[in-house]
């Protein structure tokens, strides 16, 4: 399946395009191709250079990762890049109740439909 994709990826592109041309003509195509990919990227790259300028480190890493609230909303809960560095295997990375983590609450819905299984998360002695 992966394979598929892989060797697939442009036909996907080519027509979610046409798709979207279709559906709304070239103003839908600019948003959901040009705009969309636009923001994905600079927002991966944002992970990269702000999370590891500007927040606090919850944990001593020995890196220059922080955690920044903001980062997070943008970037679905990778913004608590900190977290992430201290515990690379979980799937969680707003390990507080107020950090919002829009990943980790997809993980746990496609978990409680049986679609995700064997999800790691630290444990309270880990973090302690």
């Amino acid at each position: 399946f992966y394979r598929f994709l892989h060797r697939t990826n442009l036909l996907h592109s080519i027509a979610l395009g046409g798709v979207l041309y279709a559906v709304g003509g070239f103003p839908f195509l600019v948003w959901g191709v040009g705009v969309r990919t636009t923001f994905l990227h600079h927002a991966t790259f944002l992970i990269n250079s702000v999370g590891h300028m500007w927040g606090n480190k919850a944990w001593n890493t020995g890196d220059m990762s922080t955690n920044n609230w903001w980062l997070a909303i943008i970037v679905f809960g990778e913004g608590w890049h900190n977290n992430h560095h201290a515990f690379e295997y979980s799937a969680r990375h707003g390990l507080e109740w107020w950090q919002i983590d829009f990943t980790w609450y997809t993980i746990r819905f496609l978990q409680a439909i049986g679609l995700a299984t064997d999800v790691k998360v630290p444990t309270e002695i880990q973090k302690q």
